[in-house]
């Protein structure tokens, strides 16, 4: 288990250096009056965020455990170890891509997920606002890698890289960056869509670290409309109290499933991205974007 505080060690200084971050960007928010933060949604994600710890240290154990037994029965293994480090980074990265995808595109893990998106503020305390249940069912995710021959300890320490990466692009400052970089990696501009909930932004740049995969997939979008960026989910709950946050989606689910006609709509509901409905009186993210389309 020693490997394990190595790796919390590791998280440490990654969560103090995205600490400090954040106070500066808090302070320079403040000081030039831009209202980034707002008292409440900060405090309601330094609780999420604080859920999601909790999560991760209950599970933290069998998390090892899984990824270490399926390393015992890896397909091959990467001696060089530049390339270990790159292949497991990009992998590791693109299965975020595709847990993430199907965290906005599968109504059952977009209730879960969907705390992530609710801030109607972006900052880099937007990072922190995390997925509270996604721990539970992650690693299932990552066990591709731990056959491909990457150790657990090294899946863990690439997810702390990419994740220190991905809450650096919560910021809605303009950082200035080459015109390369963004055809490659995320930028603060690619996030910022992601949060949106102009119809046109949403469910586009799912990626952590690289964009490649959105501009793949067909799920990339530049941060190119007229009209700003509006943040949150297009359905606001009224209550943001301690336990909606979480649970206020999966109230909906329960009770579209509830009221369904038949297995097949219940299944629907579940597994259908959200805004599917059995009688078109919801839409999709892709239906609005295609009714968007046609009157622009």
């Amino acid at each position: 288990m020693q490997q394990l505080d190595k790796a919390e060690i590791s998280a440490i200084v990654i969560l103090s250096l995205l600490v400090v971050l954040t106070l500066t960007e808090m302070g320079l928010s403040y000081w030039e009056d831009r209202h980034y933060y707002e008292t409440r949604d900060t405090f309601t994600n330094i609780y999420l965020t604080s859920l999601a710890v909790v999560a991760n240290l209950v599970v933290k154990g069998s998390t090892f455990i899984i990824l270490s037994f399926t390393y015992k029965y890896r397909l091959f293994q990467i001696h060089n170890v530049w390339l270990y480090w790159f292949v497991l980074i990009v992998a590791q990265d693109f299965l975020y891509w595709l847990l993430h995808y199907i965290g906005h595109y599968c109504r059952l893990f977009w209730a879960i997920h969907v705390t992530h998106h609710s801030s109607e503020h972006f900052n880099f305390t937007t990072g922190f606002r995390s997925t509270v249940f996604e721990p539970l069912y992650r690693v299932f995710f990552y066990l591709p890698l731990a056959l491909f021959g990457f150790s657990a300890l090294d899946i863990l320490y690439a997810y702390l890289v990419t994740q220190f990466y991905g809450n650096l692009v919560h910021t809605q400052y303009k950082v200035p960056l080459p015109n390369w970089y963004g055809w490659i990696f995320v930028t603060p501009a690619h996030h910022r869509v992601h949060h949106a909930s102009n119809i046109p932004y949403l469910d586009k740049n799912m990626g952590m670290v690289l964009i490649l995969w959105d501009r793949m997939f067909g799920t990339f979008r530049d941060e190119d409309l007229a009209e700003p960026v509006k943040y949150g989910i297009t359905k606001q709950p009224d209550d943001m109290g301690p336990v909606n946050v979480i649970f206020h989606e999966w109230k909906a689910l329960v009770h579209d499933v509830k009221h369904a006609p038949g297995f097949k709509n219940k299944m629907g509901y579940l597994f259908n991205p959200p805004g599917w409905s059995h009688d078109g009186s919801t839409q999709t993210a892709r239906v609005m974007q295609r009714e968007y389309e046609k009157v622009a």
